[in-house]
């Protein structure tokens, strides 16, 4: 039985919590279908239960349980005070007028991640923007929204930044394409902030900033698009790689998929400057500003 952190989210819970059911339900050589009629639900329902991505009722947790097999007290005590935690709503939840329900399940697992390694090839990682220019995404993508929607994202982009110095900070590492710096919004005030506030985060010991280069003309792993691959503490929880797209988003966990993206990720790192490189770059675009 692993035991979870307490600085874990109830998303790395919830994920946690599935995979477990779904051994234990492999284990016994039962299939989802039979388990789902065991708890008066489909076979669907079961697959989303085993992938975490519903939240779980704890009489269904109990009667799969007892389908499964699992008689011994403490090990059933030890499930179902899972299902408790794993249901336990994350501070994100405070703002469902402005955060999509497929982007909560994003911010759930970052919030809980021990490493972020992504490649943005349009903006700035929201994790490394600077107000002004997060203010200048934001209105692009919400043409026309209210003054107190605008500060409602801000509020909860900052929320989200304070990952970058918690106690138990993740690993992060952006990769971007250097059209991403040079890409002006807002201006260039807004801009020459950004791109100092890249500098001075780059120092931090968990944050790795790298660009891939204007003049790399080699065939790029870039072309493959925008994604995030995510990592956890819990040796039993699997990565995940995130893709976003206009009206939804993409989580990715089979394992040989998510090993491509790995892949992907590590040829970006070679093709691109390194971070000392990349700093040197970021200081020569300002002083060119």
């Amino acid at each position: 039985m692993t035991t979870v952190q307490s600085g874990s989210g109830s998303m790395v819970r919830r994920i946690l919590l599935g995979s477990q059911l779904r051994r234990l339900r492999e284990s016994k050589g039962i299939t989802r279908e039979a388990a789902g009629y065991s708890i008066r639900a489909s076979e669907s329902k079961i697959s989303r239960m085993e992938l975490g991505r519903v939240s779980f009722k704890e009489r269904d947790v109990a009667d799969l349980l007892t389908l499964y097999g699992i008689s011994d007290d403490a090990e059933r005590t030890a499930l179902l005070g899972l299902v408790r935690e794993a249901n336990v709503a994350g501070w994100w939840h405070g703002f469902g007028d402005v955060l999509p329900s497929w982007f909560q399940t994003y911010v759930g697992l970052e919030e809980s991640a021990s490493a972020i390694r992504s490649f943005e090839s349009q903006f700035v990682h929201g994790l490394l923007q600077a107000d002004e220019y997060s203010r200048a995404v934001i209105e692009l993508g919400h043409p026309g929204a209210p003054g107190e929607e605008v500060e409602r994202r801000l509020d909860l982009r900052h929320k989200r930044q304070k990952l970058l110095t918690s106690e138990n900070a993740p690993e992060i590492v952006a990769v971007m394409d250097e059209a991403v710096v040079r890409r002006s919004f807002g201006g260039a005030e807004v801009m020459h902030a950004q791109l100092r506030h890249l500098v001075e985060v780059s120092h931090q010991p968990n944050v790795t900033v790298q660009l891939l280069p204007l003049e790399f003309t080699g065939y790029s792993a870039g072309a493959s698009g925008t994604f995030t691959q995510l990592s956890f503490p819990e040796s039993d929880v699997s990565d995940v790689v995130y893709v976003e797209q206009l009206t939804g988003a993409m989580y990715i966990d089979k394992r040989d998929e998510v090993d491509q993206y790995h892949d992907v990720m590590e040829k970006l790192r070679t093709d691109s400057l390194s971070p000392a490189a990349t700093r040197d770059r970021l200081n020569s675009i300002l002083q060119a500003m």
